[in-house]
């Protein structure tokens, strides 16, 4: 049985941003969770999530935050699993959220997606839970045979206007 994704936003007003992310996980058939939980905030309850996520089944954690966007880096800082933070566009265009996100301790990683990102964390996240999974492994091409095909099929209609 494969691992289950775990998805934390800092706010319910980060839930737009995410919502391409849910639909690839569906898409999928992976198993996911969503929660609120804020590094400042709550920072007891998002500790206590991030420490039994293992124990939970989870085998990933995609944190979205903005602004001071410390939430990837609380929750990294109590977990060994891959933690994926997705920087929301807030002040600063998001630059402030993808600074506060990237730059993080030695010994405590976030890999960081762009500003809004939530569809390559989605699919970093599922690369991620392939490594283990063949059959999500499988799947995973299929996807990236579509994308490859799509591109093509537009360079061909683009030929056929010009």
């Amino acid at each position: 049985m494969s691992k289950k994704i775990a998805v934390i936003m800092g706010s319910d007003s980060d839930l737009p941003v995410l919502e391409p992310a849910f639909d690839l996980f569906r898409e999928f058939g992976v198993e996911f969770e969503a929660h609120i939980f804020s590094a400042h905030r709550t920072p007891r309850q998002a500790a206590a999530f991030a420490k039994t996520a293992r124990d939970s089944g989870f085998g990933v954690i995609i944190c979205a935050a903005g602004m001071a966007a410390h939430l990837a880096g609380a929750i990294a800082a109590q977990t060994t699993l891959p933690v994926i933070g997705i920087p929301i566009k807030s002040t600063l265009d998001g630059l402030d959220a993808l600074l506060s996100t990237v730059m993080m301790p030695p010994g405590v990683p976030v890999a960081t997606v762009g500003i809004n990102g939530a569809k390559n964390a989605a699919i970093l996240a599922i690369q991620i839970l392939a490594v283990s999974d063949t059959d999500l492994g499988y799947y995973l091409d299929s996807y990236k045979d579509k994308m490859e095909s799509d591109v093509l099929i537009k360079d061909q209609n683009l030929q056929e206007v010009l």
